[in-house]
């Protein structure tokens, strides 16, 4: 699958459209969380390109020191290359078990918890863009917002802006190695890192991005199935909220 042959010319197309909408929506800079995985470290980067201020925020969670070690660096990184970039780590792990804490007996599924995570980020995100006027930024490919539905609604769904959306898995992966991104970065294991045992986007899909790519373009494959199934079981996160009408 060869959809893009110019990575430059991707990276210019992108920025240009992300400055076009900021210059439309009257607000003043891009807001955006920093994970340490590829997805977040090309939107941030690409955010950094158009010039506009940027808010670049490392969120973690009782998070894996390998990978908050990546968000760090990518931090720094961006900071030091472009100097429209503020960057900050907010560690939100006091939040989240003030949180549970709080709500008791009420917060004990696994899978509920990891979401609020997400959500604890996304809050943290706008409190950011209503302080300074900002657009938060968006940073899932295409496999997690339009295949299977692979984000929190509400958390890493809750965004104003989506630059990546419309580029598969190994897309942002080439446009990355094009963006200067650390290479342990892009060779990373893909993980939304919301788990405490450090489960990966693999162990929680049954397949591999790749595989999700050829179900998506061609209905071919071993993944065909799996995507079909998670995108039924996500429609709802992925169409219009459903309203009674008279």
């Amino acid at each position: 699958m060869n959809r893009i042959t110019n990575y430059s010319k991707l990276k210019s197309d992108i920025s240009d459209w992300m400055k076009d909408y900021m210059k439309s929506s009257g607000m003043n800079c891009f807001i955006v969380g920093v994970s340490g995985g590829i997805d977040s470290a090309v939107a941030s980067t690409l955010a950094a390109e158009t010039e506009y201020n940027v808010f670049a925020l490392g969120m973690p969670i009782h998070q894996n020191p390998e990978q908050e070690s990546l968000s760090d660096a990518h931090l720094k990184w961006l900071s030091q290359k472009y100097t429209n970039v503020e960057s900050h780590k907010l560690d939100l792990t006091n939040t989240f078990e003030t949180f549970k804490s709080d709500l008791e007996r009420y917060a004990t599924d696994e899978h509920a918890l990891a979401n609020s995570r997400s959500r604890l980020r996304m809050m943290t995100l706008y409190q950011f863009a209503g302080q300074y006027k900002g657009i938060v930024v968006g940073t899932g490919n295409k496999v997690e917002d339009y295949g299977v539905g692979f984000y929190t609604k509400y958390g890493d769904g809750g965004v104003d802006i989506a630059p990546i959306a419309d580029l598969y898995k190994t897309e942002v992966w080439e446009l990355g190695k094009h963006l200067g991104v650390d290479s342990r970065i892009i060779e990373a294991t893909p993980t939304d890192g919301l788990w405490n045992d450090g489960r990966t986007d693999e162990d929680q899909l049954g397949t591999t991005y790749v595989a999700l790519e050829e179900a998506m373009e061609s209905g071919t494959g071993d993944a065909v199935k799996i995507l079909e199934t998670f995108n039924n079981m996500n429609s709802h996160k992925m169409n219009p909220i459903p309203t009674f009408k008279l």
